[in-house]
């Protein structure tokens, strides 16, 4: 092994001295590196010295901690047989597990008697407060305060660590709460009596209040022993009143709202004039007069006791205690909660009636919360309103959405199975809209005159719509509001969609012998259509139309406006999240609103409800059930008008005099009189137009327009220009009777629109007007006659589209302006 290690060494050395000693010149250092070497040998033995002595100590201090762990457990084996040994003795016991069951029997017994001495004390203790307290109270009610604060405290400490000791105790539990609730009671009684007493040296409530001097220092002391009173109950209370809650009324506005209490009730209960079912207003208006009567005594003496009070507790933001007006408004709503939930068994039974209620019960809870700024102590929440706790909390909100669910009579049975779930008020206000004759009559006066022109109908139904949103905007439930929207609001949107359908409908019927035929109507009916059917022809059917397509447009508007309000962008967004988060555990899916699921109510209102996408709107799918109504009613009135021209125009085109027309001395074409065959369609162009006009916008106007201009140049085309020859004279006949028309149309389409209808046409007239010889009249031509146009249009298919672009015809192909060329007789003669 010495072997082995010498080379190794050997080795070490040898590569540690060529490191060291590159050069010659290194041997010089050859000193320093050995002392440096030796420093380095001297420093290795030292730290192997202190491990050699580090290593002892470890083994030393190991071999002690060896030794009294054994010492240990064998004095644990010691004690343990003593403890056996006196076990044995202390339980008699023959076995140590005998005596272990015994002594864990001996510490069950004590526990008890512990917990039993607990009890006791406990007991002992509420029992000394409550005779302190009972004590005091008559004497002296600020010592009296002090013991049963205390009480008190004991009382909510006990219920607070119920859970935590698994509900143990009930009885004891349920004996401190009753006799902190007896003592309570004692006391308010006693200190509300003393408080009723100053309550009348200040002739409280009458108008002739006045507190001065001592009078409101006792009146001040008395508000603040009732507040002391009440501060466990305060200290229970959160930051802010969940809506759902009532709020907790303060007990010195309980003690002096107790005449007014029975001042209200004189008023409105029993066979008082005051007291009328169908007068909510009068108790409503009553309690507003309190308000106003009281509101400034109470902002003058209770608000600076409340803001010392609260200001520093947890109840500073919460308006009902730290604000005069809003605890006088919490003392008041009993009474007429007392009076509404009262009375609504009776105002249920009668539907208008309970209309009536609601719509005053939102009202006055707007006014609360507007005008006196009201928010039952909720914060951000707001508070709900009585409204909501008659519909809601009550449960009469059913009732009120469905008073009637049975239509008037004289509804078609088809309407009233659709349409039997629209409350009996609002169907009943829609029947009286609907029924009277003059009510789809065009209204030209109720919208802008560039507008399209609604018809009565339709403007009135947009305004009751108006005012039911009014009636339902209020109530702070989104599934109420939702249910208001869908059962009634697009409920009668459907229900006028169908009458505006129905009426178009019957038009198509009686005018359409086809539709008849495939219908298999009977003879009489037939004859009963034939009746009718001159009342649905010329401008009568074209009115007809207009009124089912202004009334439509008009309602498909109203819903975008409406999609665009704040009420319902805000009710689109809460239906979105809704139907977003709607989906359950095993992708089951709750309802929005009673029994109303996701896919009714995306039905109802729009596809894109639950759309991660985003867009939509509340009145999707009625606004484009309105949208493609009115899309095919012009449709069917463009359609309409057109056939009409067209028979009108079957006269002029027998006219076959073009070519027997030699008169060129007139001169200029305007001169000419308009052909007689073209009298007829003109007056129909001109009286329809000219309703049209005054019926409809700009846009719609337009459209009709070109394509009825589109069908008149179709039917001058193929019925007298290709198939009639034509003098030049004759030539400038025709041109006269369409320029005629074109002035028709620009009267009441706009200037340009006749003309800008019939571009093939008017490029077809130049062409036919050219003078055989010499300059034509039209400045654009001034260099060409009509041969000269003819022989380079049949020269070859580049030379007459350069021809046509020079005379500026751009709608005319080639093979067209040859057609046209040929029509002139000149040329073949």
């Amino acid at each position: 092994m010495a072997s082995l290690q010498q080379p190794s060494r050997d080795v070490r050395v040898e590569d540690y001295l060529n490191d060291k000693l590159q050069t010659t010149a290194d041997l010089d250092s050859l000193d320093s590196l050995l002392e440096n070497v030796k420093n380095q040998q001297a420093l290795l033995r030292q730290q192997l010295v202190e491990a050699e002595r580090d290593l002892a100590e470890s083994i030393k201090a190991s071999e002690e901690h060896s030794s009294a762990l054994l010492q240990q457990a064998r004095a644990f084996k010691k004690q343990q047989a003593d403890v056996d040994r006196r076990l044995l003795i202390v339980t008699q016991s023959e076995t140590s597990d005998d005596a272990i069951k015994r002594f864990d029997e001996d510490i069950k017994v004590l526990q008890r008697l512990d917990v039993a001495t607990g009890y006791v004390e406990l007991l002992a203790q509420v029992e000394d407060l409550s005779t302190e307290a009972r004590r005091n109270f008559k004497s002296s009610p600020q010592a009296a305060l002090q013991p049963y604060l205390r009480l008190q405290r004991l009382a909510n400490t006990l219920k607070e660590a119920q859970p935590a000791a698994e509900y143990a105790a009930p009885h004891l539990v349920d004996h401190v709460e009753k006799t902190a609730q007896s003592l309570w009671q004692q006391m308010k009684d006693s200190f509300a009596g003393d408080f009723e007493k100053i309550l009348t040296k200040m002739k409280w409530p009458g108008k002739g209040v006045a507190i001065a001097g001592t009078l409101e220092q006792e009146w001040t002391q008395g508000v603040e022993r009732l507040l002391d009173l009440q501060e466990p109950e305060l200290n229970a209370q959160h930051d802010h009143v969940r809506p759902s809650e009532e709020p907790l009324v303060l007990l010195p506005l309980q003690v002096m709202v107790k005449p007014l209490d029975l001042r209200f009730q004189y008023h409105f209960s029993g066979d008082r004039q005051t007291n009328k079912l169908d007068k909510p207003e009068y108790f409503l208006s009553h309690i507003m007069g309190l308000l106003n009567n009281y509101d400034e005594f109470f902002a003058l003496h209770l608000q600076p006791i409340l803001r010392n009070r609260f200001k520093k507790s947890n109840l500073s933001m919460t308006s009902i205690f730290i604000d005069s007006t809003s605890a006088l408004i919490t003392a008041l709503l009993p009474m007429l909660r007392r009076k509404v939930f009262g009375v609504m068994p009776q105002v249920a039974k009668q539907p208008q009636l309970l209309s009536h209620y609601i719509h005053e019960l939102m009202s006055f809870d707007i006014t609360l919360r507007d005008e006196w700024g009201y928010d039952g102590g909720c914060g951000i929440d707001g508070w709900r309103g009585l409204a909501w706790e008659v519909l809601v909390k009550k449960d009469w909100f059913g009732r009120w959405l469905e008073v009637e669910k049975n239509c008037k009579c004289n509804l078609q049975v088809d309407i009233t199975n659709r349409f039997a779930n629209i409350p009996q008020v609002a169907l009943s206000r829609y029947q009286t809209i609907i029924d009277p004759p003059e009510s789809f009559e065009i209204d030209y006066d109720s919208v802008e005159p560039s507008a399209t022109k609604p018809t009565n109908a339709a403007i009135r139904v947009n305004d009751l719509l108006e005012t039911i949103t009014d009636r339902y905007r209020p109530l702070p439930s989104f599934s109420q509001k939702l249910r208001f929207l869908i059962d009634i609001q697009i409920a009668i949107f459907d229900l006028y969609h169908s009458v505006l359908a129905d009426s178009l409908e019957k038009y198509i019927y009686s005018t359409s012998s086809l539709a008849r035929t495939v219908q298999g109507v009977s003879s009489s009916t037939s004859r009963n259509a034939t009746k009718d059917q001159p009342s649905l022809e010329g401008l009568s059917g074209i009115e007809r139309l207009t009124r089912v397509y202004g009334s439509a447009e008009y309602l498909e508007n109203k819903m975008g406006d409406w999609s665009d309000d704040v009420f319902f962008l805000e009710l689109w967004e809460e239906l979105q999240d809704r139907a977003r988060a709607n989906t359950l555990q095993g992708g089951q899916k709750r309802n929005l609103a009673g029994n109303m699921s996701v896919e009714h109510v995306a039905d109802k209102t729009s596809a894109a409800v639950g759309n991660e996408e985003g867009g939509g709107a509340l009145f999707d799918e009625t606004a484009g059930a309105y949208r493609r109504l009115r899309v095919r009613t012009e449709g069917i009135l463009t359609d309409t008008f057109v056939q009409q021209i067209r028979e009108s125009l079957r006269a002029y085109g027998k006219v076959g005099a073009w070519s027997a027309l030699s008169s060129p001395s007139l001169g200029d074409g305007m001169n000419l009189a308009i052909s007689a065959e073209l009298d007829a369609p003109i007056g129909l162009l001109q009286s329809y137009l000219s309703f049209l006009a005054g019926a409809l916008a700009q846009a719609p106007l337009r459209r009709i327009a070109r394509q009825v201009v589109l069908a008149v140049q179709a039917v001058l085309w193929d019925s007298v220009l290709m198939k009639y020859r034509f003098t030049e004279m004759g030539a400038r006949q025709f041109g006269r009777d369409i320029r005629g028309l074109w002035e028709v149309v620009d009267r009441f389409a706009g200037t340009g629109q006749g003309q800008l209808g019939m571009r093939r046409l008017g490029e077809g007239l130049v062409l036919l007007e050219l003078k055989g010889s010499g300059a034509p009249d039209d400045e654009a031509v001034v260099d060409l006659s009509l041969r000269d146009v003819e022989n380079r249009l049949f020269k070859d298919n580049e030379s007459g589209r350069e021809v046509l672009e020079e005379m500026g015809l751009e709608v005319l192909s080639e093979s067209d302006a040859r057609s046209v060329v040929e029509r002139r007789i000149d040329l073949n003669g």
